[in-house]
């Protein structure tokens, strides 16, 4: 219903002849548009340097500072725990959350900072049918959503679609600050991994540049997705996506693909410098039964047993021969290491002399093996656990199962905390739970995934699903309990052989899997307005803001929000009970007792400050009158001193 646009005509047509000339840009209503970059064209029309704006090495996109912004700028929200969606939930150590990833990526700062050990995402690949999250900071209302078009059932996403010219701008600005904030939970010797394919290759390196450092690179694994197509554009058909790796700094043990090893000097081994290896080897108890066995640490007796589906590396003749030679190094001898099990360890100069040996440095192809399997294994993993198609292109369950493993050439993770804030169906999870079982490791995953609604005439929608959330958790559900179905096989058929060592440590390995997770959503604050805006209190509606918590918060999201505002383990186990005719929250055993309801008593407040906790908290409206208020401080003082005591 409009007249051609002769500028942008224009525009294309300079792009033809000069396409590093035209740029992404903001026009005068503030939308991306294809815009001419003047001071790069004047430069192509003449034969002498053209003086302009000081050269640098950089990307620069329309909202780059404004998404630097994003990634610093508070948020008034909280994380709020839900029971009925959950597997065990006072128990297990993996959390799922439900909600944007930004918000999500913020609220975790305190709780896991440097934390993490592994981060794997597969974020949107800006193929111009993906949906992309849009950041608003300088207006967080009804109106701006209502505004932008974004107020609906699917949260705050935008499709940037082909017509919308699939602009790098809006891609960048989603990415960079959640990157930039997923960098702070890394550990020092932490690394991520990132699936992408070739739209955005180029621009996510460079951001992974800015972000984590030019020295982090570690390098750019091949996945083949598929097999080769032939009706695609120029005869070129993309099978292979890319992995980019980075670590968070150079603390991390080893270059994943043959690059420098870490060396530590110790007083134990003057002038000898010495790395850590891996002790197991890829074999199970039936194939190598003179390496499966149990190792006692002579230091203080404590057991390590044999793995049945992952022995030693070693008999337990070379295990004492080495033990000898100073040759292994057990958990807690060093406290710079993060072990849990016994590791070899070896010599820098061995490792000259003696390159190519058995516990030799093996260096991890960039090239993916072939038992990574592809997209298609993906759905063959979603069919077999769901009976249909619920998921559209899942990573195969293989691909994560051996970048966790590639992981161990940086340092060793079998007990560490994996996050993949782009979950889609949890392929993550899936693989987490199936290697500590296949290992005997005791990794915790934490899944973010937004609840998008699922296309109503999509297998999924057919299905009863009707966001992408519900299907990552159900595929957790289902995962754990097909693993946990496929060791009792295992045990059973131990049992009949009469393998007793194998049956024993199998079902020490089922005993102490974990399945479960626990499930916290993304919501506004607990706290109510007159929270943060006492003054705003009038006296008509005095009454009304008596209570500075939200009428529809239950005890358990206020405490919650307590772990949160402390910093305090999310996965922490939880304990209930009733103390005089009230409930209270047990975090930890010790580490954190809590108590919201109301009328607490004198003697409530006794009986919990006897225990001693490391902190305490309560409702400020909780209790019986202003005179246990005024001495729960008193009280606690005199019990337990070294007691925080708050209240909200």
């Amino acid at each position: 219903m409009h007249t051609p646009d002769m500028t942008q005509d224009n525009i294309a047509r300079i792009r033809e002849l000069f396409p590093n000339c035209v740029t992404e840009a903001k026009d005068r209503n503030g939308n991306i548009s294809l815009a001419v970059d003047f001071d790069a064209l004047r430069q192509e029309l003449s034969n002498s340097i053209v003086e302009g704006e000081r050269e640098r090495y950089r990307l620069d996109w329309p909202g780059k500072k404004e998404a630097m912004l994003a990634a610093n700028a508070p948020i008034a929200k909280t994380l709020r725990p839900c029971r009925e969606e959950s597997v065990d939930f006072d128990t297990t150590q993996n959390l799922f959350i439900e909600g944007d990833n930004l918000d999500a990526l913020k609220l975790l700062q305190e709780s896991y900072l440097g934390k993490v050990k592994m981060i794997y995402i597969d974020p949107p690949y800006n193929t111009g049918n993906d949906f992309i999250y849009e950041d608003d900071f300088a207006e967080n209302t009804d109106e701006y959503l209502e505004r932008s078009n974004q107020k609906d059932e699917t949260g705050r996403l935008v499709a940037n679609t082909e017509s919308n010219g699939r602009f790098h701008s809006d891609w960048l600005s989603m990415m960079y600050p959640r990157l930039k904030l997923a960098r702070n939970l890394l550990t020092d010797d932490g690394a991520i991994f990132i699936s992408i394919d070739d739209n955005e290759s180029a621009k996510l390196m460079t951001i992974c540049e800015n972000i984590f450092g030019s020295n982090s690179f570690v390098g750019q694994f091949s996945w083949r997705k598929r097999t080769a197509k032939s009706d695609v554009p120029f005869g070129v058909s993309q099978d292979c996506e890319k992995i980019l790796c980075f670590v968070k700094t150079d603390k991390a043990f080893l270059a994943l693909p043959g690059g420098t090893r870490r060396y530590f000097e110790t007083d134990d081994f003057p002038e000898r410098p010495w790395r850590v290896h891996d002790l197991t080897k890829q074999t199970t108890a039936s194939e190598r039964q003179n390496s499966y066995f149990t190792i006692v640490n002579p230091k203080n007796g404590k057991e390590y047993p044999a793995n049945p589906n992952r022995t030693w590396a070693v008999t337990r003749e070379t295990f004492e021969e080495y033990y000898k030679q100073g040759k292994i190094v057990f958990p807690g001898d060093y406290d710079f290491l993060s072990i849990s099990k016994p590791a070899f360890r070896y010599f820098k100069d061995e490792d000259k002399a003696k390159a190519g040996e058995r516990f030799g440095f093996i260096p991890v192809s960039t090239f993916l093996p072939e038992s990574v399997g592809m997209t298609k294994e993906g759905t063959e993993d979603i069919v077999s656990l769901f009976d249909r198609k619920v998921f559209t292109f899942p990573k195969p369950v293989s691909l994560i199962h051996f970048l966790i493993q590639a992981m161990t050439a940086i340092s060793p993770c079998s007990s560490s905390l994996i996050l993949d804030f782009f979950a889609g169906s949890s392929t993550t999870a899936h693989a987490v739970m199936q290697l500590n079982a296949e290992d005997g490791g005791n990794r915790r995953f934490i899944m973010v995934q937004l609840p998008e609604v699922c296309d109503e005439k999509s297998e999924a929608a057919k299905a009863g699903y009707k966001t992408i959330a519900e299907i990552s958790k159900e595929r957790i559900r289902r995962a754990g309990k097909k693993i946990k179905e496929e060791m009792a096989a295992k045990q059973t058929s131990a049992s009949s052989t009469g393998q007793g060592s194998l049956l024993d440590a199998a079902k020490l390995v089922a005993s102490s899997l974990d399945t479960g997770f626990r499930v916290l959503k993304v919501d506004s604050s607990n706290m109510a307005d007159v929270f943060y805006n006492p003054d705003a209190v009038s006296q008509k509606t005095l009454m009304e803001d008596v209570s500075n918590i939200k009428y529809d918060r239950s005890p358990e999201d206020l405490l919650f929000q307590v772990l949160l505002d402390w910093g305090v383990d999310l996965s922490l186990p939880i304990r209930r009970v009733k103390r005089q005719g009230k409930t209270v929250f047990f975090v930890d055993e010790n580490a954190l007792v809590a108590c919201f309801d109301k009328n607490i008593t004198e003697e409530l407040v006794q009986e919990l400050a006897k225990l001693q906790p490391v902190r305490a908290v309560f409702r400020d409206d909780g209790f019986a009158s202003d005179a246990v208020k005024i001495n729960v401080e008193q009280i606690f003082r005199l019990l337990s001193p070294g007691t925080l005591v708050k209240t909200l």
